[in-house]
């Protein structure tokens, strides 16, 4: 063999090199980035339960004659020290109106606790129509020792709901939190 063909031999076998670790980074960052766009992807899609977000401005029209029942669920991870519950468990409204449900929260325990509640609706088809334009679920709750406090949730059903095939046997949606506490890093 030639000096010219280790220099061939060397060459491809950088460029097979390169393109391994290229690959191996690109999956890499792919697995980082696989978590936010998950998440971005349920938002945009309702996929999985997973509710629509506006802002107060947003501009919805009730249907007249069109009502949903909407249920209330609340529940508390095993071992977090809080009574979670909704203060009334089923509510009528109009597709297109806005409504509000209050939650209530109470820390059962001596010491101060933080929680974060995740959520989901039911029929998971119905969680790209579920629009919340305020929510507890949003940030980080902490109630200090006995405290109680009422958490509200301010949503509408997007008129859109009553186009989708998918959803035209829907009369009941559940609203479902579940709280999970947040362990505080101590500094």
């Amino acid at each position: 063999m030639t000096s010219s063909t280790f220099t061939d031999l060397d060459r491809r076998k950088r460029k097979t090199m390169m393109i391994g670790a290229a690959f191996a980074l690109g999956s890499l960052g792919l697995g980082f980035a696989s978590v936010p766009l998950y998440r971005v992807f349920c938002q945009v899609t309702g996929f999985n339960g997973t509710t629509q977000r506006a802002d107060a401005s947003a501009a919805v029209l009730p249907v007249s004659g069109r009502v949903l029942s909407i249920r209330f669920d609340a529940n508390v991870s095993p071992g977090m020290p809080w009574e979670f519950y909704p203060e009334h468990s089923t509510d009528t409204v109009t597709v297109g109106a806005r409504d509000m449900a209050i939650f209530v929260a109470k820390n059962l325990s001596d010491k101060p606790i933080s929680g974060s509640a995740v959520f989901n609706v039911t029929p998971t088809q119905a969680g790209a129509y579920f629009t919340k334009i305020q929510c507890f679920c949003f940030t980080e709750q902490t109630l200090q020792p006995g405290q109680e406090v009422r958490m509200p949730v301010l949503y509408y059903v997007d008129p859109k709901i009553l186009d989708d095939p998918d959803n035209k046997d829907v009369e009941e949606i559940t609203l479902s939190y579940t709280f999970n506490p947040v362990e505080k890093v101590e500094e």
